[in-house]
């Protein structure tokens, strides 16, 4: 089986809200694929999709086979064991030392002795350039350092398939730099498939095999990071160069100002 991940016709409401809508997607295995698009684009909704913390109304998120929404919780559990997550701030126990934090799911979901159990943290740890820090606080460190920690934590298992919440969002550029770089390495290293969920074009391009473009809960562009920097389509051009004038309007969509404030405007009037 090629794709580690298939979305297949999915459709996923939050009330009477619409958030994603006939959504077909393949994440192979041992690939980078990104998710993109603007805030309120569903990108989050199918991380969560793809772990079982929400279920579809229409469609299915098979993940190595399995149709997730179907699983019952103790198979579901087996399931996230091959999943590593970074979330958007890390979410690193404050109480808990670097080390620890790494250890957490290895004391989780292992019996491993002791002695092995401390070499495995600290090779991870190493791979994340952070052996040194293993006895310091996430208070003690900085906010790109802690997000290492996070990522040594989210492949502490050696995991499939790593999905990542926006991993550049706060960081300086260097920060950036470097973890764009253990992305894909640690991809390499683990033949993972990863899920990248950004807005970062730069650091995201760099790194991705394939590229998912979504706006207003559908696929409005897919290809190469390549493709997608050449595309005249115009949401992925206001996108790709941050252009303020484009598809995606500047207000939510609705009622004019003048319509909501009972004027009547005539014409040429800029309410």
């Amino acid at each position: 089986m090629p794709n580690l991940v298939e979305i297949r016709d999915l459709q996923f409401s939050y009330g009477g809200r619409t958030i994603l809508s006939g959504l077909n997607m393949d994440f192979p295995r041992g690939k980078v694929i990104a998710v993109m698009g603007g805030s309120g684009s569903g990108k989050t909704t199918i991380l969560r999709l793809i772990g079982g913390q929400i279920t579809p109304q229409l469609g299915h998120v098979a993940v190595d086979g399995q149709t997730v929404h179907e699983l019952n919780t103790d198979a579901l559990y087996v399931l996230r064991r091959k999943m590593g997550m970074l979330f958007q701030h890390g979410a690193l126990f404050t109480d808990l030392s670097v080390f620890e934090n790494v250890a957490f799911p290895l004391r989780e979901h292992s019996n491993l002795p002791e002695a092995m159990l401390h070499d495995l943290v600290l090779m991870k740890l190493n791979a994340v350039g952070l052996r040194n820090a293993a006895k310091l606080k996430p208070s003690e460190i900085s906010g790109g350092m802690a997000r290492r920690v996070a990522l040594a934590r989210a492949v502490a298992l050696d995991p499939q398939l790593i999905m990542y919440d926006e991993p550049f969002a706060g960081l300086d550029p260097i920060s950036m730099g470097v973890t764009a770089t253990l992305i894909r390495n640690l991809n390499n290293a683990l033949g993972s498939t990863s899920i990248l969920v950004s807005h970062d074009v730069h650091e995201t391009f760099v790194i991705a095999d394939y590229v998912y473009f979504l706006s207003q809960g559908k696929i409005v562009a897919q290809g190469t990071p390549k493709e997608m920097l050449e595309s005249t389509d115009p949401y992925v051009k206001q996108f790709v160069h941050a252009e303020h004038d484009g598809p995606v309007p500047f207000h939510y969509p609705g009622k004019s100002l003048a319509d909501d404030m009972g004027l009547h405007a005539l014409p040429g009037d800029k309410l």
